[in-house]
C-alpha cells in the first residue's frame, strides 16, 4: 500500500500534521513510536494550551488529539521506525518493527526527550514535584522553594523564569565551573532570589507522595546533606529522538533535524535537505519546546507536504 503521508511520531506536531493532511484527503499514517503521545503523556496539568480555560491533563490532551485525527481517517500504528530510505522513483520506504511502509512524503515529528538523572526516586516523583520544564510547570510552584539541577544556559534560564513564582530558587551543579554563557550566569548570580550549590551530586530525591527534599553528596569532601525543597527541575539537556535518521537527513551537532530556511515566505519552511521529507516539533526545536509551538509546526509541515504532493504527485508516484 502506498500512503500519501507517513508521520513518524505522535505528539502535538504529529497529530496536528495528521489532522491537516487527513482533512486534505491525503492517505495518512502515523507511526506512533516507543512513547505514543510523546512528552505530553508525562505531563500532569496543562494550563498553557489555548482553548482549555480550566486546564487539561497532558494525557487527555493527547488522547483528544488522537481521536480528532482518527475522525478524519488517519491510520495509527504503534510501530517504531528503524530506518528511512528513498526509492529510485522518488517515494520512501520506512522500515519498522511491523514491516516496511511506502509513502510519497514523510513528516518527522519524533520529538526530543528530556534527560534525567536516572534515579528511581526521580521516576517515582515525576509529576509530583519533579519536572523537566519550568515553562510548563512553574506556575504550579507559586510560593514554593525549588531547585534547578544543571550548569548550562538552560539551567540559568529555568532558574530565572522560576523566580516569577518561587521566593527562592537554588541552582545545584556537580562542578564549581559552569557551562553557561557569561551573560546568563551573571544574570542569575545578580538575582537575590537565586542561590547556588556547587560540587554537589544528586543522590536521591526525597519524598513519599511529593517532593520534600533532595539528598546531595559533596563531590570533594564526600559529605552528604539533605536539602529541603518542594520542587526539583531538571535542566541537564534534551536529546532529540533522531538517532535512526543519521545519514538520511541532515542533523546538527546535537542531533536536531535541520530544515530549510527558505528566503521566500512562500517556499517550504519545514522541508529537510531531502525533497519530500519534512520535520516539525521538538526534533527541530531546541529553543521553545512547547506543545503549542510543535502543533503550529506540525500544521506547517502538513501544508508543505500537501503542496509537495500537488507539485510532484503526477511525476513518479503512479
Amino acid at each position: 500500500m502506498m500512503y500519501d503521508v507517513v508521520i513518524i511520531g505522535s505528539g502535538p506536531a504529529g497529530y496536528t500534521a495528521a489532522l491537516y493532511t487527513s482533512r486534505a484527503f491525503l492517505k495518512t499514517l502515523i507511526l506512533s513510536g516507543l512513547v505514543p503521545g510523546g512528552q505530553l503523556t508525562t505531563t500532569t496539568e496543562v494550563d498553557n494550551f489555548p482553548g482549555f480555560p480550566k486546564g487539561i491533563l497532558g494525557s487527555q490532551l493527547v488522547m483528544d488529539m488522537k481521536t480528532q485525527t482518527e475522525r478524519f481517517g488517519t491510520e495509527i500504528r504503534n510501530s517504531v521506525v528503524s530506518s528511512v530510505s528513498k526509492s529510485p522513483d522518488g517515494t520512501f520506504i520506512l522500515t519498522t518493527d511491523g514491516g516496511e511502509v511506502r509513502t510519497k512524503t514523510v513528516i518527522i515529528a519524533t520529538g526530543a526527550s528530556a534527560m534525567y538523572l536516572g534515579l528511581p526516586s526521580e521516576e517515582k516523583l515525576r509529576g509530583k514535584g519533579v519536572s523537566a520544564c519550568a515553562t510548563c510547570d512553574g506556575f504550579f510552584f507559586r510560593g514554593k522553594v525549588v531547585v534547578v539541577i544543571g550548569g548550562g544556559d538552560t539551567a540559568m534560564e529555568e532558574a530565572t523564569f522560576l523566580t516569577k513564582f518561587s521566593p527562592k530558587v537554588t541552582i545545584i551543579h556537580r562542578r564549581d565551573e559552569f557551562r553557561a554563557s557569561a551573560i546568563m550566569l551573571d544574570r542569575a548570580k545578580k538575582d537575590p532570589r537565586i542561590a547556588f550549590l556547587t560540587n554537589k551530586i544528586v543522590e536521591e530525591i526525597v519524598g513519599e507522595t511529593e517532593v520534600t527534599g533532595i539528598r546531595l553528596k559533596d563531590a570533594k569532601t564526600g559529605e552528604v546533606i539533605e536539602y529541603p525543597t518542594q520542587g526539583v527541575f531538571l535542566a541537564i539537556g534534551h536529546k532529540p529522538n533522531t538517532e535512526f535518521l543519521k545519514g538520511f537527513v541532515d542533523l546538527d551537532p546535537k542531533g536536531y533535524v535541520v530544515v530549510t530556511r527558505a528566503a521566500s515566505p512562500l517556499s517550504p519552511q519545514t522541508e529537510t535537505a531531502v525533497p519530500g521529507v519534512f520535520a516539525a516539533g521538538d526534533c527541530v526545536d531546541p529553543r521553545y519546546r512547547q506543545a503549542i509551538v510543535a502543533a503550529g509546526q506540525g500544521c506547517m509541515a502538513a501544508m508543505d507536504a500537501e503542496k509537495y504532493i500537488e507539485t510532484h504527485g503526477t511525476e513518479n508516484h503512479a
